[in-house]
């Protein structure tokens, strides 16, 4: 049995969208670590009822209860209360929570307010959690074989608490398992053709180690799961299935875990000490961006021109004026000219072209709004792909520049 946890996130800034909550995707991230099985996020508002009622909907689902937001000094900070009123407990003046505090306030020369002392009070049932890096300790409680722990909305006060605090003394509570993840990237097949390309490997996987499918833009990842007591044993076992998915979709394998499209070019042309540029029109210097955010990209990109007109296309990139006029800037033949410039231009090993109608105007019947051409210029070639995207501007953008390093991800691997 995994030991379970819910996360509530307090606070009406976050439903009604004001600012993005963090806290509970970085606290998921850290229980999986240590093998605590998160089974419910719950957001909901400053309300004494709602409070309440998640407080109760929790303990009976769950044997850890997170919860962050609402210890503030102002009349809207209700968690507090409602933990005591739920325990039926009073508050006392914690004489560790105010000493903290007056160090605090004394360094930073302001006023201990009456409001801000009340921050010191603790229900009496609850250990303090000293939050090193602001005015609101966290609590532990521990009720009915329940933990609940309270800790400040400020993400890194959250997080340091947790890390210092919360993170060990879970450790000492509960028998914790390891639960262990790999994720897998492809790219260049969809979801479903992929399903039907592995079905026999995924059939065939231990029960003991579960596989999911997380499509993302122009990719799919498969995350392989399991759980044990030893991280080496089930690292080997989840390899081995990996080498086993090789032979069925080997071609489609770019990198495992945080790797991305761009950083396994990257490596691609550092181990062969290659270079690449970009000539580009409907991605504006995306597709750069996405090269350049690589640490270290400097030894293999040398630059990228942004033909965003004809004159630039035929005065930086040497495009033919016969070529624009007799097929157009939306072209095979134009992004055939447009990497085949670049490349000699900068002097490249490579060079990635792309121009296409991003929208959400510009389209036509022939050339509707997502048709984009890219070409990959190469020492023996050049090869080009046609896409059919969507009406959406910037998802054309971003799916044309990712499309482009699949493009000369697939090529140099079928090279190689």
């Amino acid at each position: 049995m995994h030991t379970t946890a819910h996360i509530i996130s307090i606070g009406d800034e976050i439903l009604y969208g004001q600012i993005a909550d963090t806290n509970a995707q970085w606290i998921s991230q850290e229980l999986d670590a240590i093998g605590i099985k998160v089974t419910q996020r719950l957001t909901i508002s400053d309300v004494k009822e709602e409070i309440l009622n998640t407080l109760k909907y929790c303990e009976e689902r769950a044997d850890i209860i997170l919860i962050t937001g609402g210890l503030g000094p102002t009349e809207d900070d209700l968690t507090k209360p409602c933990l005591a009123e739920y325990f039926d407990v009073d508050t006392k003046l914690n004489k560790e929570a105010l000493t903290h505090l007056t160090t605090l306030f004394k360094r930073f020369k302001f006023e201990l307010t009456p409001a801000n002392k009340q921050q010191a009070y603790l229900p009496t049932n609850c250990t303090m959690l000293k939050n090193e890096l602001g005015t609101a300790p966290g609590m532990w409680f521990f009720e009915n074989n329940t933990v609940f722990v309270s800790m400040p909305g400020v993400p890194f006060e959250m997080k340091g608490l947790m890390a210092n605090k919360v993170i060990p003394k879970l450790k000492e509570q509960f028998d914790l398992p390891i639960i262990y993840h790999k994720v897998i990237k492809t790219i260049g097949i969809g979801e479903s053709w992929l399903a039907d390309k592995i079905k026999p490997w995924a059939d065939m996987l231990p029960a003991n180690i579960s596989l999911a499918y997380l499509p993302s833009l122009r990719e799919v990842k498969l995350r392989l799961t399991t759980t044990g007591t030893t991280k080496e044993l089930l690292i080997k076992e989840v390899n081995k299935q990996i080498e086993l998915l090789k032979t069925y979709a080997s071609q489609y394998i770019y990198g495992y875990n945080t790797d991305t499209i761009q950083s396994a070019v990257g490596d691609l042309l550092n181990v062969k000490n290659e270079t690449i540029s970009t000539a580009e029109s409907c991605t504006g210097g995306h597709l750069a961006h996405l090269i350049t955010s690589i640490p270290g990209s400097s030894a293999y990109f040398k630059g990228s021109i942004i033909s965003y007109t004809n004159q630039i296309k035929k005065e930086q990139l040497g495009v033919s004026p016969n070529t624009l006029k007799l097929y157009g800037p939306v072209s095979e033949q134009t992004a055939k000219e447009m990497a085949e410039g670049v490349r000699e231009k900068f002097d490249t090993t490579y060079a990635l072209a792309t121009t296409g109608i991003a929208g959400p105007e510009g389209g036509s019947k022939e050339q509707p709004v997502g048709t984009v051409w890219i070409a990959l210029a190469t020492p023996t070639g050049t090869h080009t792909k046609l896409l059919s995207l969507t009406k959406h501007r910037m998802l054309n953008i971003e799916a044309s520049s990712k499309s482009a390093l699949a493009f000369a991800w697939q090529t140099f691997v079928q090279s190689s």
